[in-house]
């Protein structure tokens, strides 16, 4: 973790404070990360209600931006109604991308062909609002891909979260304007294929983060995950780089700025 000393910031660029599992202590959540050094959270809506609670966080921290889409185990309610109700919260300022949307081929608890038509659609409705996407693939990666192609959904940058895939597709998504996020699972000691894909990403293309309260780092295994626990994952990805953690924290920050614009 981060040291006081330390004379970056950092930013959790992929959060759900909105989780129940932060029901009881959101506000103590979010005072830990911003007095541990986190510069900024970035809340991530699933459905409808996690993207209107995503806004709502806005409002009350200057410190929180909020992504809102519906993810793919939810893509069987998108509706008419649903996109219109994401239109207007995309239309917030503090909202600065769509998602998280993409595609779920390990639970399906949406039909794959309910994902992609609702991956399709909050694509288009990204586009037209001139925002980012952020992505979920898990056991998908083929035609995740086909579709970013196909709909040119890297016009206006995004994001692959919780990056597992191998490097050929990471190279191919960073060709389509996307950046590679690394989550917690970074740290793991059984993480040998992604630790070698983030040693061959360059620093400018990448960001942390922790989608929190899932997927805690090595050193809190056991416990819920949270923002501030950021830093383990930087830390990590500055000795794969061979970088300080000051620098890597900085170039991640610096990143997440360019590509939301704030």
């Amino acid at each position: 973790m981060r040291q006081d000393s330390a004379p970056v910031t950092v930013i959790d660029s992929h959060a759900h404070l909105q989780d129940p599992r932060f029901a009881e202590d959101v506000d103590q959540v979010i005072e830990r990360a911003l007095t541990g050094g986190l510069e900024m959270i970035i809340c991530i809506g699933y459905d409808l209600e996690s993207s209107r609670a995503a806004v709502e966080l806005t409002r009350r921290y200057r410190e929180i931006r909020a992504v809102v889409g519906v993810h793919p185990h939810d893509a069987k309610t998108i509706d008419d109604r649903v996109l219109a109700e994401i239109w207007e919260l995309g239309r917030d300022p503090r909202v600065v991308a769509i998602g998280e949307m993409g595609l779920d081929y390990y639970r399906n608890l949406s039909s794959p062909e309910e994902q992609k038509q609702g991956f399709r659609a909050q694509i288009n409705l990204a586009k037209k609002l001139g925002k980012p996407i952020v992505i979920h693939d898990r056991d998908a990666h083929d035609e995740v891909l086909s579709i970013i192609k196909q709909e040119k959904a890297g016009s206006n940058g995004g994001i692959m979260h919780c990056y597992s895939g191998h490097l050929p597709l990471a190279i191919e998504l960073m060709k389509q304007g996307f950046m590679i996020s690394f989550a917690g699972p970074l740290t793991y000691s059984n993480a040998k294929k992604t630790v070698e894909v983030a040693a061959r990403i360059p620093l400018d293309r990448v960001l942390v983060e922790t989608d929190c309260p899932y997927l805690t780092p090595q050193s809190h295994r056991g416990q819920r995950n949270e923002p501030l626990y950021v830093w383990e994952t930087t830390k990590k990805l500055a000795e794969i780089h061979q970088k300080s953690l000051q620098e890597v924290a900085y170039i991640t920050t610096y990143n997440v700025h360019k590509l939301f614009g704030v």
